[in-house]
């Protein structure tokens, strides 16, 4: 069963977090991560970018929206919403929301910020509004999860997140680590119940 991390980096801090994400998943038997990015925008209207990264997953396509048993967003904060291309690619969602290809089916969001206060949770906030309008079951962090109690640097009960510095420079924390993937492990778990019981339902 697939696990969508969905998400744009421009530095590399916010991949670093799809990358943790991604290692929770794995540790559930039945579930696999399958990482996707986004393409960046232009202001050039005559810009276009290759169809192909020069490096890292592929550009995510309708299928893997649909595929997915579950979905991790991911962006940088700008201003304290999500970046650019992200919204682009969402908001060209239309048919995947007319079909109900998303519905029930659980998310979690995660993001990189400069600074500490940079606007972390309200850009996991800004990402879950279109995640509710496609029906979306949203997963968050507990306080069961000691690290989010502990950390000093990033996590949030909203997501996962990471303080990169301005320069991004800051390496990634444990307390950052251990709950990225924690929330990996907490969407695959929700992802396989959910598929679990609605066979059951079936039956």
């Amino acid at each position: 069963m697939d696990i969508l991390i969905l998400y744009y980096s421009r530095h590399g801090a916010t991949r670093q977090l799809a990358e943790h994400i991604a290692l929770g998943v794995e540790r559930v038997p039945g579930a696999r991560a399958r990482l996707r990015t986004v393409p960046p925008v232009s202001a050039v209207c005559e810009a276009t970018a290759p169809a192909i990264p020069d490096s890292g997953p592929p550009y995510v396509e309708p299928a893997d929206l649909a595929e997915c048993a579950g979905l991790a967003l991911g962006s940088p904060t700008r201003f304290g919403n999500m970046a650019a291309p992200m919204k682009h690619f969402i908001d060209h969602t239309t048919q995947q929301w007319l079909a109900g290809s998303l519905a029930g089916k659980p998310a979690a969001v995660f993001t990189s910020t400069g600074s500490m206060h940079g606007g972390q949770e309200s850009t996991l906030l800004s990402m879950m509004l279109p995640l509710l309008h496609h029906g979306m079951l949203l997963v968050g962090l507990p306080f069961t999860e000691p690290a989010l109690m502990a950390t000093r640097h990033g996590g949030s009960p909203y997501g996962a997140s990471h303080v990169a510095g301005v320069d991004n420079s800051l390496p990634m924390q444990r307390d950052e680590t251990q709950l990225a993937e924690a929330l990996g492990t907490r969407l695959a778990r929700t992802a396989l119940e959910l598929h679990t019981g609605r066979q059951a339902r079936t039956r």
